[in-house]
């Protein structure tokens, strides 16, 4: 179920219709009169990487109450783009005793980033945080500050997180790239959703990784993400 904030115009209807067609439950998404929706332009360079200008709309709905109607889920993922809402579905969250994710891009405050059981830094979302550019030193600084469990993604570099054992790295899989549209958002997808199915963080690292790469070797965002039978032979090819 996708609990989010639009506006009333045309937008907002292209968007709803757009993911009916792919069966999300939308149920639970606000709109409000006379708002105007979030939009992105994307640019894409002949190698595939690409740079995003986003409008993030104006006049949506800031008191996030509506959320309390949204039924208890298996995980909870949520942004950094409206702090009021993701503190109050990480705090739904706990009162669930169910994962509670951010996909912590920068800006992130702390007061959502403390809520969570699960943080998954940018790089950029990650150096802005902890004010370190160093992969190792900044994780281990944000793993100090935050209660929860930490970690960062890197392009094609892998995703990094901090274990009991210390930090632990997960390596990207190797594949011609296309298109890296969406993949840090397929990343977070994949590891919710492994997550919610009681995966380790360790196998929900490797299994959102292969989800991300993936998406890579096809053109288009949220069109190039695969589908389960996809990934799971990619991953019994790359065990």
């Amino acid at each position: 179920m996708l609990c989010a904030r639009l506006g009333d115009d045309s937008l907002g209807d292209l968007i709803l219709t757009d993911l009916g067609l792919e069966g999300v439950d939308t149920t639970l998404v606000n709109r409000a009169p006379g708002a105007k929706s979030s939009f992105s332009s994307v640019y894409v360079d002949q190698t595939g990487e690409r740079q995003i200008v986003n409008f993030r709309g104006s006049g949506l709905a800031e008191e996030p109450d509506w959320l309390e109607n949204a039924p208890k889920p298996d995980a909870v993922l949520v942004d950094s783009r409206w702090p009021a809402g993701a503190i109050r579905a990480l705090e739904l969250a706990r009162a669930w005793d169910v994962p509670g994710i951010v996909d912590a891009e920068s800006p992130a405050e702390e007061a959502v980033l403390a809520r969570a059981s699960h943080v998954a830094f940018s790089r950029d979302g990650l150096m802005s945080f902890a004010g370190d550019q160093q992969i190792e030193a900044a994780l281990h600084a944000a793993d100090e500050r935050l209660p929860g469990w930490v970690s960062v993604t890197d392009g094609g570099k892998g995703a990094f997180r901090v274990d009991a054992g210390g930090m632990k790295h997960a390596p990207a899989f190797p594949v011609e790239t296309k298109d890296t549209l969406g993949a840090g958002d397929i990343w977070h997808g994949a590891f919710a959703l492994a997550l919610a199915e009681t995966s380790d963080e360790g196998h929900a690292t490797r299994f959102a990784n292969a989800a991300a790469a993936l998406k890579c070797t096809e053109f288009g965002g949220r069109k190039g993400c695969p589908d389960r039978d996809a990934l799971q032979r990619f991953l019994k090819e790359n065990t």
